[in-house]
């Protein structure tokens, strides 16, 4: 069923947040290099990186949910960001779709591409 997938405004707010972790965890590594100047300095400048490529990730997923729809989840009737044909409600990750040919039909986030059906 459609339990496993989560709401795509959340899914990557939860990359962005594992790359603050990620930068920390880089820099952390380097800590062990103290002796080398060299090679800490690059860990040091890596995990900055992870970081700063986060903060890039959270303004664009800030940017990209003003122009999310927002609707009201039938099943717990709360507030939630939709984007694309299909997603999920944020809270009860209840299949959502704006798209009247898909009501009734399985949750399946192919629908969201944007090839061409035939």
């Amino acid at each position: 069923m459609a339990k496993n997938y989560k709401s795509k405004i959340n899914r990557i707010r939860t990359f962005a947040l594992s790359l603050i972790f990620i930068g920390f965890l880089i820099m952390y590594i380097g800590l062990f290099f103290r002796n080398h100047p060299l090679i800490m300095t690059i860990f040091m400048m890596l995990g900055f990186l992870s970081i700063m490529a986060s903060v890039v990730v959270y303004f664009w997923i800030g940017m990209l949910s003003t122009r999310a729809v927002v609707v009201v989840c039938p099943n717990c009737r709360k507030q939630t960001k939709m984007l694309g044909r299909v997603d999920m409600c944020m809270y009860c990750r209840e299949p959502l779709t704006l798209d009247p040919s898909l009501e009734g039909k399985e949750f399946n986030e192919e629908y969201n591409r944007k090839k061409r059906n035939k």
